[in-house]
């Protein structure tokens, strides 16, 4: 169980600005198996998400509140996967060849594609967050975080990663499917939650894992015919659309008069 903690621990400091206690120390190929637990970390960032839209929304009208929780989210994980889709977008709009789009998805430079990319996918969030009504949108944040990883998380679960190096190259060693399951069981636990809270209903939980799974398997088979596996960027970047997916769904379920 201690070890679990860990693996826990070592993801949270991996995806966010968290910190986490000095006993739990660093192993690279902790890494790898701390993979199970990016779903979690998936939830403690949708809820801090969460509870700041709550708190915004009682004093502010709901496009602030959407901003700053949008916000609260980039700060907390240090925009990790939003520099991973912008280098993706980058990528695979700018290099004819592998070779060449792994090259410009390592630059560190944005861009026009990523810049796009980067400001089309948040004003997707803004508008999409701001559309719902609050408790909707609240809940919308602490199913679409977990969801999201577990879709990037499916990558490192089912593909090849592209580079012979790279700052993801521990995660790269495939998931067990008994590590994978412990994901999705992750996500089932938080969806589960909002069912029973009445906050979501079937429908909107279902629309959303069909969102996310057409995001995930789109931009799969567009990292195998092109980079032939993915990347640390790949995965950011299926972790953003993922998430933007689970909003259109709801939002989508909602406006059919589905949910209250």
């Amino acid at each position: 169980m201690t070890h679990q903690l860990r693996l826990f621990f070592i993801a949270l400091q991996f995806f966010t600005r968290l910190p986490i206690p000095r006993w739990v120390g660093f192993e690279p190929s902790w890494l790898n198996h701390a993979s199970r637990y990016f779903p979690l970390v998936g939830v403690v960032v949708g809820a801090i998400g969460a509870l700041v839209y709550l708190v915004a929304a009682h004093w502010l009208p709901a496009p602030v509140a959407a901003v700053l929780s949008t916000a609260a989210t980039i700060y907390l994980t240090g925009a990790f996967h939003e520099d991973g889709f912008a280098d993706t977008c980058d990528g695979l709009g700018g290099g004819m060849t592998k070779e060449r789009a792994l090259e410009i998805m390592k630059d560190s430079r944005v861009g026009a594609y990523g810049a796009i990319g980067i400001v089309c996918m948040l004003g997707a969030k803004l508008a999409l967050l701001a559309s719902l009504p609050p408790a909707s949108a609240m809940a919308a944040l602490l199913l679409a975080h977990p969801l999201s990883r577990l879709a990037a998380t499916s990558l490192i679960w089912q593909m090849e990663y592209a580079r012979a190096e790279g700052k993801a190259k521990p995660l790269a060693v495939r998931m067990s499917d008994r590590e994978f399951g412990i994901a999705a069981v992750t996500v089932l636990l938080p969806a589960l939650g909002l069912l029973a809270c009445g906050l979501l209903d079937l429908a909107a939980i279902v629309a959303a894992l069909v969102a996310s799974l057409v995001a995930t398997c789109w931009l799969a088979r567009k990292f195998t015919r092109r980079l032939q596996g993915y990347t640390g960027d790949c995965l950011g970047a299926v972790q953003q659309l993922a998430e933007v997916a689970v909003y259109i769904a709801v939002l989508a379920t909602l406006g059919r008069g589905v949910l209250a």
